[in-house]
């Protein structure tokens, strides 16, 4: 079982590394660098994105009524997310010095970048930047939630779950009760080891 694990870790080590480099390749492409975590353009490719730029008036025309008159409804969920970001933030801030979990950086998680795009117009930036954070909240929501599990309950459901958080690969397996009674002070233990190191997790590092 540990031997499957790892396997399947070091694939996901490699796939991570191949997607850097196609990050890489493809800033080249599309001439943009990073600079302290901003998008910077190249002139000629902020020239060609002012090209290709649809106007407002024209989006509003190609959109189908039903999506018009839904919009306020999925940009009202901002008042629940924006609570949900406040609550989580100082539920961690709180709890997890206490529990010596190392805290979740929520500025990895929430990337607003988009409306950097020059061939994009107002009303598609005002939703990449409404999409870029509602779902790297929600990722950032997730791995708070997960560190929190791996606390007070790291132990696998019994069926299989099409997608987990990144602690769960640590859990403890359904019904092994012995392992339970002997693990889970040490799991605690090893969560508060990690605390102060710069992207680890209760998990370990990674």
């Amino acid at each position: 079982m540990n031997g499957t694990v790892e396997k399947l870790r070091e694939s996901l080590r490699e796939l991570q590394v191949q997607l850097e480099k196609e990050a890489v390749e493809a800033r080249e492409k599309f001439q943009y660098h990073l600079s302290n975590g901003r998008v910077v353009f190249e002139e000629e490719a902020r020239r060609r994105g002012r090209a290709l730029k649809v106007r407002w008036s024209v989006f509003l025309r190609r959109a189908r009524p039903w999506e018009i008159v839904t919009a306020p409804v999925i940009y009202g969920l901002i008042i629940p997310f924006a609570l949900m970001d406040l609550f989580v933030t100082v539920y961690q801030a709180i709890c997890f010095p206490v529990y010596g979990i190392p805290k979740v950086q929520r500025k990895k998680y929430i990337a607003v970048d988009r409306h950097k795009l020059t061939y994009l117009n107002f009303m598609q930036k005002l939703n990449c930047v409404y999409c870029g954070y509602c779902n790297g909240l929600l990722a950032y929501v997730r791995e708070v939630a997960g560190r929190t599990e791996y606390y007070w309950c790291p132990i696998k459901h019994a069926r299989a779950l099409p997608d987990r958080h990144e602690q769960y690969q640590h859990f403890l397996e359904f019904g092994d009760g012995e392992a339970w009674d002997e693990k889970f002070i040490e799991m605690k233990g090893r969560a508060r080891a990690c605390e102060g190191c710069d992207g680890c997790g209760p998990g370990g590092c990674h």
